[in-house]
């Protein structure tokens, strides 16, 4: 089984950038997808990119196409999210999640992914 552990959030001014990181132990990462949530105070948990079992193909939410990037090292059991230009709608409690089951149609469905991180905290400043 893949256990998750995040890093790398943290208080920022609107247009800064952050790189979270995200730690996986277990042998099967490598055929896990991979992706990244979020969830703000007061809102339900929400899609912000993934990333295939082989970093082939990613895919994002409208909202952070062109300013967020998502990235894994296999080698080295992490995905990571290059987060440019920050908003303060970015703020929130950022998630790593993995599926090893995720079909094409269901990528930003959250109740596809079976392990998840405990979270850490982005706050963006105006």
């Amino acid at each position: 089984q893949v256990q998750l552990v995040e890093s790398g959030g943290g208080l920022v001014q609107a247009g800064a950038s952050l790189r979270l990181s995200c730690a996986a132990s277990g042998r099967s990462f490598s055929s896990a997808a991979m992706a990244w949530f979020r969830q703000a105070p007061g809102k339900e948990r929400e899609f912000v990119a993934m990333i295939t079992w082989s970093g082939g193909n990613t895919y994002y939410t409208d909202t952070v196409k062109g300013r967020f990037t998502i990235s894994r090292d296999n080698a080295k059991n992490t995905v990571d999210l290059q987060m440019n230009s920050l908003k303060p709608e970015d703020t929130a409690v950022y998630y790593c999640a993995a599926s090893f089951h995720l079909p094409n149609t269901r990528l930003a469905q959250k109740g596809w992914y079976d392990v998840w991180g405990q979270g850490t905290q982005v706050t963006v400043s105006s």
